[in-house]
């Protein structure tokens, strides 16, 4: 990995949309790895992004430390660690080039999930439950780890419940928060907390940080429908494209 000026040319809007995200503009940050991995392997992406989630992490925490439910956070954890465990072993056992691949393909179905309005589901008010929330938080904890992809999953389970907006947002940002500090040790595992990546992640930190208070100030003033039809279109041809990355490298492969 050469810190050159492409690789910054696909990072730092990676990094931007990830701000973004985490700043409001939830579902953005779906398109931060596949981008980062147009230049660097999925896993170094994912690696390098982590400590820049965990930084943005400590300010949603502190800022929604008492508007929380305990009960969804009780049945999404024994399955997102379950998740977070699968994906460490497909990243440590299968090529950059299948990890690649299951990348592109989380980023086409998400991408077309939300483009075919997937995201504006109706009906009766569910409630948080153990079963739904197992299999749920084990989708969550797997695109997480593989792919830093948990939050479409953790939507499907957490949105149909309606809970207030503020209760929503803090349960995600306590869920993930403590996903994220849960996968530093699988991707210390992994050797991909080396010193090369951590100096990347150090040197797209104030990108991060200044991106998570623009998307605090952006979520109230931009139309975000629009600007999604955009992104989710961008995600699209992304995952198509490391999709056919994947299987022509599983190919040549085999």
């Amino acid at each position: 990995m050469s810190l050159d000026l492409a690789f910054f040319a696909a990072m730092v809007p990676a990094v931007i949309l990830m701000g973004l995200s985490k700043g409001g503009f939830a579902g953005l940050g779906l398109l931060s790895l596949p981008l980062m991995a147009l230049v660097v392997s999925p896993v170094t992406a994912a690696a390098i992004m982590l400590p820049l989630l965990i930084s943005q992490d400590v300010v949603t925490v502190w800022s929604y430390r008492r508007e929380f439910d305990r009960h969804n956070l009780a049945t999404l954890a024994p399955g997102a660690l379950l998740g977070v465990l699968a994906g460490y072993l497909l990243a440590a056992k299968v090529s950059d080039a299948a990890v690649g691949l299951a990348v592109g393909v989380i980023s086409i179905g998400f991408a077309l999930r939300n483009m075919l309005g997937g995201g504006r589901r109706t009906g009766a008010v569910t409630r948080a439950s153990w079963g739904a929330g197992g299999f749920w938080g084990f989708v969550c904890g797997f695109t997480s780890m593989i792919a830093h992809a948990g939050g479409p999953p953790f939507q499907i389970y957490v949105m149909p419940q309606k809970l207030k907006p503020a209760i929503f947002v803090g349960t995600g940002a306590i869920f993930f928060a403590a996903m994220n500090l849960v996968k530093l040790v699988p991707y210390l595992a992994l050797g991909q907390l080396s010193a090369q990546n951590l100096s990347a992640s150090v040197a797209l930190l104030p990108v991060a940080v200044a991106a998570t208070f623009a998307g605090v100030w952006l979520v109230r003033r931009v139309p975000a429908e629009r600007f999604y039809r955009l992104i989710y279109w961008l995600l699209l041809l992304v995952g198509v494209k490391l999709v056919f990355d994947g299987v022509r490298g599983l190919h040549l492969l085999g």
